[in-house]
């Protein structure tokens, strides 16, 4: 079977293509040639719908620990779609998180603080779709709010309780952009578009309509005012969006108090080109860029490979291959 002959959707960039094709090729040589329907059109990257109860491509040693000990909102392309990046995302943390002998000698290399995980908190040390109840962001509802693809609690060299939030992408080309950008609801657009954000965040749909606590906690300890006035447009409008919504709960949180530190993460595979220009504009915008990092799912894989442990290779074999860490 070609490459031409597969059922994609249209426009994938080249890398996204790619990634689909042996995504597929994984699919039919491990699961079945059967395409899936998606709006009443068959894919090749989707699954059949009697298969997808089974949650592929979830790594089958973890399926069941994973729906028994972790209770996390279940993405609507979780088992349907083989690029779900929920799924690599839980496939990725679970194998290094559930064994606490593991995380505490992988994760110290990736973040310089982590000394040993947090076992204690949170559903053994991680939550997968995470947000904190008090909705200190006041954007929490059963359809819409920020959450962090995973949670990591932890203690640092000080032995204080921290938390790291990590935003996972595999094939996305951007990161979540404005929502109230693009709600029809929001009859004032040309403000978003102009310099009138943020000097006058009362201008923000997300503040005059919806009452989210964005900008009150979008102080100049955290972001650089300066950076703010060389754009001609809301800097949060793109893809910064999330980024700013991810950091603006880990601050609420630090604030808090129930962690000394929250620190936020982006974790994306190491050939997807798409994001690095959005990660290098939203850390001009920081003042203390160190709140912010990146790292790659290879970082972490390639730190597990150095473990002698069956197991843990095992899964770092079957993740390579389904993911194309090479």
């Amino acid at each position: 079977m070609t490459q031409e002959s597969y059922k994609l959707p249209s426009g994938l960039s080249p890398y996204q293509e790619s990634f689909y094709v042996h995504l597929i090729e994984w699919k039919h040589k491990y699961i079945t040639k059967e395409p899936g329907s998606y709006h009443g059109k068959a894919y090749d990257a989707i699954l059949p719908e009697g298969l997808q109860n089974d949650y592929y491509p979830l790594y089958r040693q973890i399926v069941e620990k994973v729906f028994q000990e972790h209770s996390f909102k279940p993405h609507k392309l979780l088992g349907v779609h083989l690029a779900s990046s929920q799924a690599a995302c839980i496939n990725l943390f679970t194998p290094l998180l559930e064994h606490e002998e593991i995380a505490n000698a992988i994760f110290p290399i990736i973040k310089k603080d982590f000394k040993r995980l947090a076992t204690d908190h949170l559903e053994k040390g991680f939550q997968f779709e995470f947000w904190d109840e008090t909705n200190p962001l006041n954007d929490h509802t059963p359809a819409a709010g920020t959450d962090s693809d995973i949670a990591i609690a932890y203690y640092n060299q000080n032995d204080d309780l921290c938390l790291w939030l990590i935003e996972h992408k595999l094939t996305e080309k951007e990161f979540s952009t404005c929502g109230g950008y693009r709600s029809s609801g929001n009859t004032h657009k040309e403000w978003c578009r102009s310099s009138a954000l943020p000097k006058d965040p009362d201008k923000c749909y997300y503040q005059y309509k919806c009452d989210y606590k964005y900008w009150s906690l979008t102080n100049a300890t955290l972001f650089n005012e300066e950076a703010f006035s060389s754009r001609n447009e809301c800097p949060f409008l793109g893809g910064e969006n999330q980024l700013w919504r991810n950091q603006l709960m880990g601050q609420a949180l630090q604030d808090k108090g129930d962690y000394t530190t929250v620190h936020f993460s982006v974790v994306y595979h190491h050939d997807n080109p798409h994001l690095t220009d959005t990660m290098n504009r939203y850390r001009e915008l920081l003042v203390d860029d160190s709140v912010f990092s990146s790292f790659t799912s290879k970082d972490l894989i390639e730190e597990a490979r150095k473990i002698n442990n069956p197991g843990l290779q095992e899964w770092g074999d079957w993740y390579s291959e389904l993911y194309r860490i090479n």
